[in-house]
């Protein structure tokens, strides 16, 4: 575990940049885990206890994802799910020319107009799915392909969430062309497998 996790370290750290044209942005929800904690600040509970609240409330953690069309993809951790956070991590990912695409939530709409970001929103709630060409169709399914990986750790603590991400970030498209040695030099930071922010 230990070892895994000095690897991770690198790997969750290789986060691409210069995200360009559409670029789908949506969250989803994990449920907070503090595996590993020596000094729990409340009572400790079984493994797969449900949270005692459905939807955004403390027991859920935001893993916010933003990916353009040519799979370039950069995540976050939010604990707080709020326009600041997204700026702090997003405010030089992002091309100007961008056409950020998500779903109704007025943060997003709130970071775009921030940002003088384009912003085309699809109204999920009323059954609005696509709209020419914009739609959250491709992160939403990259949501699906994190959810069953990650099931394997049956439950990952909170703490290590980015590097698990990282890992899957660099699974996901890229499983065919991996071998130990670029592994390990991905790992150590000598070579990326994302498009990083130009400078």
């Amino acid at each position: 575990f230990r070892w895994r996790h000095r690897f991770l370290l690198g790997i969750s750290e290789d986060q691409a940049g210069d995200l360009e044209g559409i670029v789908e942005v949506d969250e989803t929800l994990f449920h907070e885990s503090l595996k590993g904690h020596r000094r729990l600040p409340r009572p400790p509970r079984k493994r797969g206890t449900p949270a005692a609240q459905r939807g955004r409330s403390k027991e859920w953690i935001n893993a916010i994802t933003v990916r353009d069309r040519a799979g370039d993809t950069r995540e976050l951790v939010l604990k707080n799910f709020n326009r600041q956070g997204l700026i702090e991590d997003l405010a030089f990912s992002l091309r100007p020319d961008a056409i950020l695409c998500t779903d109704g939530s007025p943060v997003y709409a709130a970071f775009a107009k921030a940002m003088a970001l384009a912003h085309e929103a699809v109204n999920l709630s009323a059954g609005e799915r696509v709209r020419q060409a914009f739609h959250i169709q491709n992160v939403n399914a990259y949501h699906s392909r994190l959810k069953g990986w990650i099931e394997r750790f049956h439950g990952v603590g909170t703490f290590y969430l980015p590097n698990y991400l990282g890992w899957h970030r660099l699974l996901d498209g890229h499983a065919a062309t991996l071998t130990p040695a670029k592994l390990i030099r991905v790992s150590l930071g000598r070579e990326h497998y994302q498009r990083l922010t130009e400078t």
